[in-house]
């Protein structure tokens, strides 16, 4: 033990140990300057040389832009930024998608073929596919359905509208876009060329035939709009909705809902529907045709 104690105060003595560093001139031998130093003294000195520049490091990594360059680390704005436009190219494919589905349906109208089913129904890219799910019927609802589907469907197309051209629509079996109360009629002298029909909230705007929709957008004056491009170069529109329910180049059965009876648009003075006709580009009375 005492070997020990001897060999510890002599450690401590030699650290402590004051050692002079002179700095002379290699010619002269003339003393420039000197130093006294010990090595606990130069320990103390190298490691907080060490630290600072540690401290250093550190703070310019985390607060400066010198962290850029460094592999792993990278700028928030810049990710966000990233994460952003890739967001953004998505949308912009998924856009383009739809436009070219749009072009192409609006060639079909154009080509007289708006019925093609085959190539009108295809899902665009953006529907999510759904999986088929496993055949869980029982035998007596498999007979069911096929005694309903092996009977007559309804049919909301006329013979006219299924042959070909015509140049009369008083044969159209329409359907009612909405019932409800008529507060405005069909005045062309006021150039109002459709119906304001007052219906109950939130009810729901149906398609009057078979067609494609040919614009489905917001406008000013009379809010939101669609628009479907029937047979027989007919058109109907549909203003003033809260909610459109389809989009442009979409095909639509007759009484299916395409948009939500509203209040939207600058020419809107409450909740209903402002309905039009045009069949060859001329507006017609729509309730010459359609019982509301």
């Amino acid at each position: 033990m005492d070997t020990e104690k001897k060999k510890k105060k002599k450690l401590v003595s030699r650290l402590r140990n004051k050692y002079r560093l002179v700095f002379m001139n290699d010619e002269t031998f003339e003393e420039k300057a000197s130093l006294r130093l010990s090595p606990i003294n130069v320990f103390v000195f190298i490691g907080t040389v060490v630290l600072t520049l540690i401290t250093l490091v550190i703070y310019l990594i985390a607060f400066t832009p010198l962290r850029e360059y460094i592999p792993g680390y990278a700028d928030l704005g810049m990710q966000r930024n990233i994460y952003r436009l890739t967001f953004l190219a998505d949308s912009l494919e998924q856009e383009m998608a739809s436009k070219d589905q749009y072009i192409n349906n609006l060639n079909r109208v154009v080509n007289g073929t708006v019925g093609d089913h085959d190539s009108v129904s295809a899902q665009t890219p953006s529907q999510p596919q759904v999986m088929a799910k496993p055949n869980t019927r029982s035998p007596e609802d498999s007979m069911l359905r096929v005694m309903i589907e092996s009977g007559d469907r309804y049919e909301l197309t006329a013979p006219q509208q299924k042959s070909g051209r015509t140049t009369d629509i008083s044969s159209f079996f329409f359907f009612t876009p909405v019932k409800g109360t008529i507060t405005n009629t069909f005045k062309t002298i006021d150039k109002h060329f459709g119906i304001d029909v007052v219906a109950a909230q939130n009810e729901a705007i149906k398609a009057t035939l078979d067609g494609m929709v040919i614009l489905a957008t917001w406008t000013n004056d009379a809010g939101y709009v669609i628009a479907i491009q029937h047979s027989n170069n007919l058109v109907s529109v549909y203003k003033h909705n809260s909610v459109l329910l389809k989009k442009a180049g979409v095909y639509v059965k007759a009484g299916e809902a395409v948009a939500i009876i509203g209040n939207s648009g600058e020419y809107s003075t409450g909740p209903h529907l402002h309905f039009e006709l045009w069949f060859n580009g001329s507006p017609v009375n729509p309730k010459d045709y359609i019982s509301f």
